[in-house]
């Protein structure tokens, strides 16, 4: 699975957890929180400031990261792309 799968598929599911209650943390697979690529990918969402970590696997988006989603998607009108990735 390469990096920009793992990343929409995880912004979609974050996505949908936020829109039904933005202080739910997601907890993650065990099967992506022991891949490496997962946790990169993971890593660089956190630097980014769009994701925050509660321990390990469980993540939620951080305001600043839904905002910048939505505004990215709504700009481009590519939501589909998310979408897919689920």
């Amino acid at each position: 699975m390469n990096n920009v799968s793992i990343r929409d598929g995880l912004l979609a599911a974050l996505t949908e957890r936020y829109e039904a209650d933005p202080a739910h943390f997601v907890s993650l697979p065990r099967q992506v929180v022991d891949s490496s690529s997962a946790r990169a990918v993971i890593a660089d969402l956190r630097n980014e400031g769009y994701v925050e970590e509660q321990e390990r696997g469980v993540i939620r988006f951080t305001r600043r990261g839904y905002e910048s989603l939505r505004e990215r998607f709504d700009s481009t009108g590519d939501e589909s792309r998310i979408l897919l990735a689920v």
